[in-house]
């Protein structure tokens, strides 16, 4: 197989019908020569927009398959001898259990929240109503959070397993191919629930067990081994190993496991707002047009800027950027603001945003050293209720516009904006800490140096973007992933600190499971 490189025009490579034909023609390929697309990647460097292709091509001889990952090879498991609980339908969770499922261990989901259908009723509350469940929401329920906020599957955990094939998973249960090729790839946020579904069957039909509305509420641990954990239905599950994926919003976990004298730690994280433009302001700087035509994407940009307060220098940077995308409610309990983003496949709305964050560390916060480990938590949960109380105790989001913000106005009136809950204008500066809220004063001016048109008044900023990632990390050992000192406890993903994202997350899920039957095949 050899490779080659062709470079087209916007409206030929995104045209499905014909740029194929436009590779071949543009590559002087032969009728006997086999290609396809392996990588495509937008270059908007110059003023004329590009599009760079990598084709694979082969003489003579049928293309190997792209996709070896074949659902029906699993074996079935229903009478396997060995089980593993994973606490968690995220994605560690559900790819934990399809690598159990494949070392021959019958795995056991217990999942706090209801099945990505139901989910949607208690989301629709959320946005239409200001009701939030505790327990099904946009960060609790199959799929975990990703799966009603975006579905971005770019990670640089390139060392943490193997990316191109969690991707081939997803193909193999409904994914576009599109997601094997694109530099950036996405599923989006109306895709992503039937993907859950079939991982979810393909669990259930190789004989794994998933069980939704099962909330973990106790360890049993005896001589520092993890025996047996308890759910607020009254179930006790035992099993061979447990797999600790309950993701970074799960605070019941962290406390409970605090009690339970099961060692956590407290570790650095990063909070902030999102900031939301209109998109045709991103297109024009990036794409440097005033249209970006049918064929170009949403554009999207990543920043990164690094401030100092008070003498100490502590880098502000964006997160989770939507392109085309909506600001959601992420709020896991009534009496706090928490706010995220998501874009459907098409990535279609008239809006950008994205998490613009400070850099935490634990010297930051030594008011919030009583609460040990837990200080992170804590400091996250008084800012949530603080913008709760400011905007009104509903889901009400405070809000500013954005150079209002870094002038210490308060805003007259709000643009329009995606977030369905609806806005309240506020200073974010009294929502925020000075330590964070100075330090983002600093940066948007200087995002604005570095995207002329970023810093504009049209933007506002919504608060608070407070689950970027998890304040606690769960200790394990580097070779095994086991608990140090808990046995048969694996903690896993994002909620234990070791995971970033849908893709890095399930790459997480899959390691865990596989030290699970290293340490723990034929052991009882």
């Amino acid at each position: 197989m050899i490779e080659k490189e062709v470079v087209l025009k916007p409206e030929e490579a995104f045209n499905e019908e014909e740029v194929l034909a436009i590779i071949q023609q543009k590559l002087g390929l032969k009728s006997t020569q086999n290609f396809r697309i392996a990588k495509r990647s937008i270059d908007a460097r110059s003023k004329e927009i590009k599009v760079r292709i990598k084709v694979e091509i082969v003489d003579n001889t049928p293309l190997p398959e792209r996709i070896n990952y074949k659902i029906e090879d699993l074996p079935k498991v229903h009478n396997a001898s060995q089980s593993a609980v994973i606490i968690g339908a995220g994605p560690a969770g559900m790819f934990a259990a399809l690598r159990l499922i494949e070392l021959g261990w019958k795995p056991i989901i217990l999942e706090r929240g209801k099945d990505v259908r139901a989910r949607r009723r208690d989301l629709a509350d959320i946005n239409k109503k200001h009701i939030v469940n505790a327990e099904s929401n946009y960060c609790f329920g199959e799929g975990g959070a990703g799966t009603y906020s975006d579905g971005k599957l770019y990670t640089r955990s390139k060392k943490r397993g193997d990316i191109y094939r969690i991707l081939e998973i997803l193909v193999a249960h409904g994914a576009k191919e599109d997601i094997m090729i694109d530099a950036h790839p996405h599923i989006g946020t109306n895709k992503l629930p039937k993907i859950i579904q079939e991982i979810r069957e393909s669990i259930i039909t190789h004989g794994g067990e998933v069980h939704f509305e099962t909330k973990v509420t106790g360890f049993k641990v005896e001589d520092h081994e993890l025996k047996s954990v308890s759910t607020a239905n009254g179930r006790e599950f035992k099993s061979d190993a447990f797999i600790l994926a309950t993701g970074h919003s799960a605070r019941d976990i962290f406390y409970l496991l605090h009690d339970s004298k099961i060692l956590i730690e407290a570790k650095p994280f990063a909070l902030g707002v999102r900031v939301e433009h209109p998109q045709k302001a991103i297109d024009k700087i990036q794409y440097k047009c005033e249209d970006r035509g049918a064929y170009l994407p949403a554009s999207s940009y990543a920043l990164v800027h690094q401030t100092y307060y008070k003498d100490k220098q502590r880098g502000v940077f964006s997160f989770c950027m939507c392109p085309g995308g909506f600001i959601v409610p992420a709020a896991t309990e009534s009496g706090e603001i928490v706010v995220n983003g998501m874009s459907p496949s098409r990535r279609d709305s008239r809006f950008a945003n994205s998490g613009i964050v400070a850099a935490i560390e634990l010297e930051d916060i030594q008011e919030f050293e009583r609460f040990g480990p837990l200080k992170g938590l804590e400091l996250e949960k008084s800012i949530e209720q603080n913008a709760c109380k400011i905007a009104g105790n509903t889901q009400t989001a405070p809000a500013q516009r954005l150079i209002d913000f870094t002038q210490g106005k308060l805003s007259k009136d709000l643009p329009d904006t995606s977030y369905q809950p609806g806005l309240h204008s506020a200073r974010m500066d009294e929502v925020l800490p000075p330590f964070i809220a100075e330090r983002l004063k600093t940066a948007f001016k200087a995002f604005g140096k570095k995207m002329k048109g970023y810093f504009i008044n049209d933007a506002i900023i919504v608060g608070v973007e407070s689950r970027t990632s998890s304040p606690i990390r769960i200790p394990r050992d580097k070779e095994s992933l086991e608990h140090i000192e808990t046995k048969r406890l694996f903690p896993c993903g994002e909620g234990a600190g070791y995971a970033g994202g849908i893709v890095s997350a399930a790459m997480d899920g899959e390691r865990c499971a596989e030290k699970v039957v290293e340490h723990y095949k034929n052991k009882s």
